[in-house]
Parts: C-alpha cells; sequence; structure tokens
C-alpha cells in the first residue's frame, strides 16, 4: 500500500512539469509586432533583416493571402511593425526564407504594413 502512495504522489508531483512543456510554443505576439520561438527569444517583426540560408532566427515564408504579416520594404527608418530593410550585415533578425513548415507568413505590401489582427 505505501509502494502505491509512493508512486501516486510522485505521479502528481510530474504533471505540472509536464504541463509547462506543452506551453512553449512559437508565436506571434500581434500586440508588440514580435515572433517568440520555442525557447522563449523574441524576435521583433521589422527592422533590418539579413536573409541566411542556415540557422536563421524566423522561418518565412511569402505567399499572396493569409499572411501573419503585411510587410513593407524601406530604404530607411524601419521602426514600425511590419517595415523591414534587407542588410548584408548587422541586422536585427536573420531570416530564411522557406517554401513549407514557415515561423511566419508574410505578404509584401507597399502601404499599410504591420500584423494583421
Amino acid at each position: 500500500m505505501k509502494k502505491l502512495i509512493i508512486i501516486a504522489l510522485f505521479a502528481l508531483a510530474a504533471l505540472p512539469a509536464m504541463a509547462q512543456s506543452n506551453d512553449k510554443k512559437p508565436r506571434i505576439d500581434k500586440e508588440n509586432c514580435t515572433f517568440v520561438n520555442k525557447d522563449g527569444k523574441t524576435f521583433n517583426l521589422y527592422g533590418k533583416w539579413q536573409v541566411v540560408e542556415s540557422f536563421p532566427d524566423i522561418k518565412v515564408q511569402v505567399v499572396d493571402s493569409f499572411e501573419d504579416v503585411a510587410v513593407e520594404v524601406v530604404e530607411s527608418f524601419p521602426d514600425q511593425c511590419g517595415k523591414v530593410k534587407f542588410v548584408e550585415s548587422f541586422p536585427d533578425v536573420k531570416v530564411q526564407f522557406v517554401t513549407s513548415f514557415p515561423d511566419v507568413k508574410i505578404k509584401y505590401v507597399k502601404s499599410f504594413p504591420g500584423v494583421k489582427k
């Protein structure tokens, strides 16, 4: 009987740890215009982006509809949600363009950039 009680106590103690591991999903924080990866690290969906082939901060897919973020490419002042300047060095975020399994879907626009709510 004691063994059964001890096993039940260990099982109950393990439940919070198991529930906590399922909360860490990549997501877009629409209010702050950021992407939060599975490790909890936050990346802005605006600013200076560098395109890389490996080890990206965010995997991005370009789509024509049902985008997460409308992106406007600018040459200066990429300081608002959805405004991006592509750079070769000193980026804020490293992105990799993919055709499947993206973290974020973007659509290029000429006006009204930002996260779709």
